[in-house]
Order: structure tokens, then sequence, then C-alpha cells
């Protein structure tokens, strides 16, 4: 396989929206519906940048995704990367992208100063799970994550 991992540019748009329609798909959820999806492009297109996308190509053609974006720690004093989602496509998936991926961005962190890389995984998301802490990655079991949905 030739995967490339690039930062993605505006004329990458239709394929984020298909990944995340993918992504959609595998967790049961709703897709964005075209407001949101307008709203994703502008705030990962626009002048000023809300969040950062990567995307894995094999020959070109997208496979992958991870959208993140940097927090701040005041115990650490630095900013914190936080990922927000990575998604491989069905086919691609157990070949080394999701390495890829998080190698490209404990990177990304380094290289900004970053004092740690944060996620959220589904609990029911097992291999998933596995992955992470094959990588080192820890289960933070002192931190419960809320959410309120405007």
């Amino acid at each position: 396989m030739n995967i490339k991992i690039t930062k993605a540019k505006k004329e990458d748009k239709h394929a984020v929206l298909s990944l995340i329609y993918e992504l959609a798909d595998f967790e049961k959820l709703t897709p964005p519906d075209k407001k949101s999806q307008q709203r994703i492009l502008k705030d990962a297109f626009g002048i000023k940048p809300l969040f950062n996308i990567l995307l894995a190509k094999e020959n070109g053609r997208p496979v992958g995704y991870a959208f993140y974006f940097y927090t701040y720690s005041s115990f650490l004093a630095r900013k914190t990367l936080y990922l927000e989602d990575v998604f491989i496509s069905q086919d691609y998936r157990s070949k080394g992208i999701g390495k890829m991926f998080m190698n490209k961005l404990m990177d990304i962190a380094k290289k900004n100063k970053c004092g740690r890389m944060e996620w959220c995984v589904l609990d029911w998301n097992k291999n998933a799970i596995d992955f992470y802490e094959h990588l080192g990655a820890k289960h933070l079991k002192e931190w419960l994550y809320y959410r309120i949905t405007f």
C-alpha cells in the first residue's frame, strides 16, 4: 500500500464529507445535515480554521481522516492536542494506517510543544480500545466526560 497522510485542503472537501458519512454509518448515527456540512467546511477551511484535518490517501484516494484541535492545560501550562475523530474506511483497517495517524499526530503535538494528546473512544469499540492500549495510551478512570448539546 502507498499511504500518505497530509493536511486536508479545501479541494478535499467532498472526500472529507464522504468519510464523515462512512463514520456516521459505522457508529449508527445520523450524518450531518446540509447546514452542518457547510459549517464543517467553513470551520475547517475558512480564514481562521477552528480545527485541522489530516487525510490518509492510498494512491490519491482518501481512505481515512483525523480531526484535531488544541485545548490548554492550566496545570501543565501547555497546549493539548485533542483528537476529535479518527476514522479509517472499512477495507483499509488493520493495515497500519491508524498507527500512521497516531504517530503523525504525536509528531504534530511535540512540534507544537503540547504537553499531551487526548481523545475519547466509544465504550463498545473494543478494536479501538485495544489499539490505543497497545500504543501505550492509558484509560483515565478518574475522569468522567460530560456533555451538554445545544
